[in-house]
């Protein structure tokens, strides 16, 4: 059986179990959601739950994954350590971290040495692996063009700072609820939309391309997660800062990445060319084709 249709399964190694000593603050983050039994919802709280949910959602796409991970456009300095605390408010650990094992999973997705292939379980590729041992340290042989910047290496050291910045800043704008709501509910629930991507859409969906992975294209996970849904997309061609290839792929992630290229913040985007877009076809004037197809 071919990788897109879930070949074999593998078997997780002896350090590859989720520790449940270490992991007992992820489980208890979930466990103080239910605290809104006594702290209720207020509207203040509501907002503030969408707001970080769809924000910290754009900024784990954006920065985690099409900047650090595939260097897809290109920032100025301060701008790149913005990104890079902003990503880090998700909680999903230091920059430096997320990037160099995401870029381990493209090197070697669905195999033996990929981090979070399905084939050793949707559990484990949704979040088991995140709990083990045996991811915890940053690569940073992995990530050495980022790593050599001092600040990202600090926050990346320190990757509860910004996250914790947020939950108090909740707390004083929205009290208990505020906390509770607004950044325990959106944490968790920006945990596991992310989560999808690495989980569902490489069981649940559709190939367009014949890769040498599993990774399926989804308009539900995209519209959750700003477009990170179109993963068969993604996976033919990661160097793409877009990654809804065609005009009706919703990809909302890169429609304010190219909102910001036209205020000069963010320069370079790169877009799939017609020869990725179409592997099928004989691209005569390349030049032409893409032309047609930005039109469209």
């Amino acid at each position: 059986m071919s990788l897109g249709g879930m070949a074999t399964t593998l078997v997780r190694e002896p350090d590859e179990r989720v520790n449940w000593l270490t992991s007992l603050p992820f489980f208890a983050i979930h466990l103080l959601c239910f605290a809104v039994i006594f702290t209720g919802i207020s509207p203040t709280a509501a907002v503030l739950c969408a707001v970080l949910f769809f924000g910290r959602m754009f900024l784990i796409t954006a920065g985690y994954h099409r900047y650090f991970a595939h260097r897809s456009f290109k920032l100025g300095r301060f701008a790149q350590f913005v990104l890079a605390f902003g990503s880090q408010t998700s909680a999903q650990k230091g920059v430096l971290w997320w990037a160099a094992h995401h870029r381990d999973h493209h090197r070697f997705s669905d195999t033996e040495r990929d981090v979070h292939s399905p084939r050793k379980g949707f559990w484990w590729s949704h979040v088991g692996w995140i709990l083990c041992d045996r991811y915890g340290p940053t690569k940073l042989d992995g990530i050495k063009d980022f790593a050599r910047y001092p600040e990202l290496r600090w926050l990346n050291r320190h990757d509860w700072v910004p996250a914790w910045s947020v939950a108090v800043a909740c707390f004083l704008i929205a009290g208990w609820s505020g906390l509770v709501v607004g950044f325990f509910w959106s944490t968790v629930l920006l945990w596991h939309s992310t989560f999808m991507v690495n989980s569902v859409v490489h069981v649940f969906g559709r190939r367009r391309y014949e890769t040498s992975d599993t990774s399926r294209n989804s308009l539900l996970v995209s519209l959750i997660t700003g477009g990170e849904g179109w993963h068969n997309n993604h996976h033919h061609y990661a160097a793409s800062a877009r990654q809804g290839f065609f005009w009706w792929e919703i990809d909302t992630t890169y429609y304010v990445l190219k909102a910001l290229s036209w205020v000069g913040i963010v320069r370079d985007l790169r877009t799939p060319p017609a020869r990725v877009l179409h592997p099928e076809v004989e691209v005569e004037d390349e030049a032409d084709l893409e032309a047609d197809l930005e039109a469209a």
